[in-house]
């Protein structure tokens, strides 16, 4: 897959919209999170906790850390996709727009609600910009294919990484509580049930493009593998 590949046939003003609606609603989602003030999902621990050391805002440093890991994609051999690039930018900004608008929330009557819709709008932002098929984003596709490099299973990769991601974080001082749990547990089946509601009816061409696959297999994709527990 290349930044180019996909921008063509049937549907792809509802593709664009959806990916960047998609990487939107997950920056704010995201921010939410930061503001319930109960833990963060793995990524957001690191960068929330890289922020505090550095005094850069944790938008900007989800950015730094997405084109730090993006590189990492050039030993393993992956290719980005136009989501993969945009994926870097796009959280970061509406991460750090959606803070500069929502205050801090004191006491639990006002923090769980918004860990929840939290959590619930990052696996509808999750299922918008992978439905989109415009590539994976830059941590996805690291675990992807350290799992292609490495021939482990996804979910070991995965486990793996998250768990070196969230303790780096939470020894930065990054914010480790019962939302980093909720959310491990949750962001599966909920990216899971959106990807299906939000899949593009495509197509069937004679030689299907690889970014380009029925959503009937999408969990046999580098996309929908990140998915799976």
């Amino acid at each position: 897959m290349s930044i180019a590949s996909g921008l063509h046939g049937r549907h792809l003003t509802r593709r664009l919209v959806q990916l960047y609606v998609g990487l939107t609603l997950y920056g704010v989602s995201s921010a939410l999170l930061v503001r319930s003030g109960l833990g963060l999902e793995p990524w957001g621990v690191l960068h929330q906790g890289l922020a505090e050391k550095t005094g850069l805002t944790i938008g900007v440093v989800s950015i730094i850390v997405g084109a730090v890991v993006l590189l990492l994609w050039v030993p393993i051999r992956q290719r980005p996709g136009l989501g993969t690039v945009s994926n870097v930018f796009a959280i970061g900004l509406a991460m750090d727009g959606t803070l500069a608008l929502v205050p801090d929330v004191d006491g639990l009557t006002g923090q769980v609600p918004l860990l929840l819709l939290g959590i619930v709008l990052n696996g509808v932002a999750t299922g918008l910009y992978i439905a989109a098929r415009f590539g994976p984003g830059p941590r996805d596709g690291l675990m992807t294919g350290l799992h292609r490099l490495t021939g482990r299973s996804i979910r070991l990769v995965r486990t793996a990484i998250e768990v070196v991601v969230v303790a780096t974080g939470f020894l930065l001082g990054g914010s480790v509580g019962v939302g980093t749990v909720l959310y491990a547990l949750a962001i599966g089946p909920l990216a899971q049930f959106f990807l299906r509601r939000f899949a593009v009816p495509e197509a069937a061409p004679e030689t299907p493009e690889p970014d380009s696959v029925p959503s009937s297999v999408a969990t046999r994709t580098p996309e929908g593998a990140i998915l799976r527990p």
